[in-house]
């Protein structure tokens, strides 16, 4: 099993050391799967695409695979192919091995998505479904994903868009000046990413869901159980006071639905493109494997 060692972190996630971001997600392990709806309802969408292209995949990679949910279902789709599931949090890959019936052939990695420790081509598919937005760098993350598709092979992933929580980023502005909702690429910078990274056939789109609350407590408490918190420079440095939360409410309440219920936007962007055989230069940079994780098969 992945274990955690002392090794410090310096390299951000929109601001935020990796480090956070698996501390984060480690503590969400318990609440992930209840909380989920939205990344249910969009993976599910996610593998509906690829009934739309012709693949018969001999070795998958569930990128950011969570709890395993997905890497199930992929193998359920594609029975005869090899399935990996690898994710950033030790505890996510830890819970999805457990989880696994036992007759099951996927298999668990915890490792970072921009540093793999796989062999060049050693995939016929990855799909990913939202993780992208959480990365350092988009250029070296599809730089490592041409590095490990085998020429021919695809990636097919979601991601959030800039009109993501625009509610709640608005409500906010009404409060103070401080960061409060994570920030999020726009499609055609995720297009002009994957185009620069040597991928071929890229194709963008994307589609808005709203989810409404009762309450809007009901929302941050979703938030928080999938892990999906604030991590960037410049957020609240404390607890949400009762004053400046009453604010933010009165704001929010301008937003709300006929029926009283707060609503949340996702901007839901979805992309494919093919791998080829060309060859990206990539800078190495200091700490590539991420060190603050044993990369461990689980």
């Amino acid at each position: 099993m992945s274990s955690q060692n002392n090794s410090a972190v310096s390299d951000p996630v929109y601001g935020a050391k990796k480090s956070e971001l698996v501390r984060t997600f480690n503590q969400s392990v318990s609440s992930y799967d209840k909380a989920a709806l939205l990344q249910n309802i969009i993976g599910e969408r996610l593998l509906e695409r690829l009934d739309l292209v012709k693949i018969d995949p001999k070795t998958i990679l569930d990128l950011g695979s969570a709890t395993g949910v997905y890497s199930a279902f992929l193998q359920k789709r594609y029975k005869s192919a090899s399935v990996i599931g690898a994710d950033i949090s030790w505890k996510m890959s830890a819970h999805a091995l457990k989880q696994r019936k036992w007759f099951a052939k996927q298999r668990f990695i915890c490792a970072d998505g921009e540093s793999l420790p796989f062999k060049d081509k050693s995939f016929d598919l990855v799909f990913s479904n939202l993780m992208l937005y959480w990365v350092t760098d988009p250029d070296e993350l599809f730089s490592e994903m041409q590095r490990i598709l085998a020429p021919g092979g695809l990636i097919v992933f979601t991601t959030l868009g800039p009109d993501t929580l625009k509610e709640m980023r608005q409500s906010w502005a009404n409060v103070d000046q401080l960061v409060h909702v994570n920030r999020f690429m726009d499609m055609h910078d995720v297009g002009d990413s994957l185009t620069k990274s040597g991928f071929e056939g890229v194709v963008m789109d994307n589609e808005n869901i709203t989810l409404n609350y009762e309450q809007l407590a009901d929302l941050h408490s979703d938030l928080k159980n999938l892990g999906e918190v604030n991590l960037n420079p410049g957020r609240h440095g404390g607890l949400t006071g009762k004053v400046r939360w009453n604010r933010y409410l009165k704001a929010y309440q301008q937003h709300t639905t006929p029926e009283g219920e707060y609503p949340a936007s996702w901007e839901v962007v979805y992309g494919h493109a093919w791998a080829t055989d060309k060859i990206i230069p990539k800078t190495t940079k200091n700490g590539d494997f991420f060190s603050d994780i044993k990369i461990t098969t689980l």
